[in-house]
């Protein structure tokens, strides 16, 4: 008898580490059944109400243990001890997964935006290059044109300036071609009265001079 203790008891010590390495989890999804009172005796109106499932309390048993709580167009008791004040954990990781999964297709977006504005910028880069030539060469042919429109201002000027000048030339010559008109006039009119002058010069010493000189007395045969 003493033997067969010995071998249950051996038997018991190793059965011991097997059951141990058999490891396992409560699922931490459950039902909660809702009561049409605040108490086990009362009929079930609602099989079970998922974990996780958003309720509206509305009052408390006297002992504490019971809720009244709304859910959708459910209404009864729970038991108190399977109401908690934040969403399990089981759907926080189910809420968790789904954000990570809609931050990852987020990701994904953004990553083939960025590489579009990447490709954008490059562009863009390519046409401010483009740009800034372009630029570069505009600003060397208006500092060619300003050059030109410079020498023209220049070139204006001096035309003014020398038809000024041209035409108070006109005017001196005029002026002095009328001067010079007035002055052969002058010496015409004083041509023509030095003519008279000699001609009536010349008739007085015709009529006057021979009456000056003596007259010469006639031999006759008398003498």
């Amino acid at each position: 008898m003493a033997r067969s203790l010995i071998i249950s008891l051996l038997l018991a010590l190793l059965a011991v580490p097997v059951l141990a390495q058999d490891v396992r989890y409560i699922s931490d999804t459950q039902y909660v059944p809702v009561r049409s009172g605040a108490g086990n005796d009362y009929r079930i109106v609602h099989r079970g109400i998922p974990s996780g499932t958003k309720v509206t309390v509305s009052q408390l048993s006297d002992d504490g243990e019971w809720a009244q709580i709304t859910a959708g167009d459910t209404s009864g008791w729970v038991r108190m001890q399977h109401l908690m004040s934040e969403l399990p954990a089981v759907n926080r990781l189910e809420a968790a997964v789904v954000r990570a999964e809609r931050l990852q297709e987020q990701n994904a977006d953004l990553a083939a935006q960025l590489a579009s504005l990447q490709q954008e910028r490059d562009t863009l880069s390519s046409d401010v290059s483009e740009t800034d030539s372009s630029l570069q060469a505009v600003t060397e042919e208006l500092a060619q044109v300003k050059q030109v429109s410079g020498k023209a201002l220049q070139l204006d000027a001096d035309n003014r300036r020398l038809i000024e000048e041209t035409e108070n030339l006109r005017s001196e010559a005029d002026m002095l071609a009328a001067e010079n008109r007035r002055l052969q006039e002058n010496l015409r009119n004083k041509a023509f009265m030095d003519g008279a002058l000699a001609v009536l010069l010349g008739v007085v010493i015709t009529l006057v001079v021979p009456r000056l000189w003596p007259k010469r007395r006639r031999n006759t045969g008398w003498a």
